[in-house]
């Protein structure tokens, strides 16, 4: 089992983007607590795919009780809307 901040470290190595990891209430789950399962994924998803889809497909199966904020390179949260490949692309501007 793994710490919140070492699967919000390992998801933006595989996905290319970050991500905050919340209670479904809406406040930040602590980078420090422990007890989650690590990331499971070996290769980024398909950048067609929205942040949504991401959400739905990988996320919420793999963390279920927990919601996600899906970071740009600004720190700001995303549409669900947005696509995984415009997302990855404002890390690239930098």
């Amino acid at each position: 089992m793994a710490k919140v901040g070492r699967v919000e470290l390992r998801i933006n190595q595989i996905e290319g983007f970050l991500v905050r990891i919340k209670h479904l209430g809406g406040a930040d789950v602590r980078s420090d607590r422990t007890g989650l399962p690590t990331w499971p994924y070996e290769r980024a998803a398909k950048d067609a795919w929205t942040v949504a889809d991401w959400r739905r497909e990988r996320f919420t199966p793999t963390y279920p009780g927990f919601n996600v904020d899906v970071l740009d390179a600004d720190g700001n949260p995303v549409s669900g809307q947005t696509r995984l490949e415009n997302l990855r692309d404002t890390y690239a501007e930098d």
